[in-house]
């Protein structure tokens, strides 16, 4: 029941936060559709796959938020949605929407903690890539790129946080 409130949370703030604080970001112009068309390796693909498996589509403006989740291969469960946020902020972001989320997360969830913590702590850990124009990535080696961002013991902590 708290899960279904985080999530009726952030449906109706997404609408509210994309009008008032991204009014003067351009929405990117491509589908899921043309993602799938990158070649396999590139960070272009594995978003549309994200999106494909998720039966997702970009959310104008915030197309960034699925490109994080493509990243860090954070998955879309609601404990993972805060941990996201928790890993942004460890990584420099900052943004009044993650902000209210992680407080309103953990709050709301509070047994997911300690997965939090270490969200933050995989996120300080990464060079950092929040502030990267992810359409402009698209046609990167996924591979490469998450190497860049990641480093082999952050990777480590990472595949041990995700055993929630």
């Amino acid at each position: 029941m708290r899960k279904l409130l985080v999530i009726f949370l952030f449906e109706i703030s997404k609408n509210i936060y994309t009008k008032f604080f991204k009014k003067d970001h351009i929405a990117w112009q491509v589908s899921t559709e043309d993602l799938l068309q990158f070649p396999t390796e590139t960070f272009g693909f594995h978003l549309g796959e994200f999106l494909q498996q998720n039966n997702f589509q970009l959310i104008p403006k915030v197309e960034r938020h699925d490109a994080y989740h493509t990243l860090t291969n954070y998955g879309t469960r609601v404990e993972e949605e805060i941990g996201l946020q928790y890993l942004c902020m460890g990584n420099g972001k900052k943004s009044p929407y993650m902000y209210g989320a992680i407080l309103l997360g953990t709050l709301i969830l509070p047994e997911y903690f300690g997965f939090y913590v270490k969200s933050f702590l995989v996120g300080k850990e990464a060079n950092p890539f929040h502030h990267f124009d992810f359409e402009q990535v698209l046609h990167l080696n996924y591979s490469e790129f998450k190497s860049m961002i990641f480093s082999e013991k952050t990777i480590k902590t990472h595949l041990q946080i995700h055993s929630i």
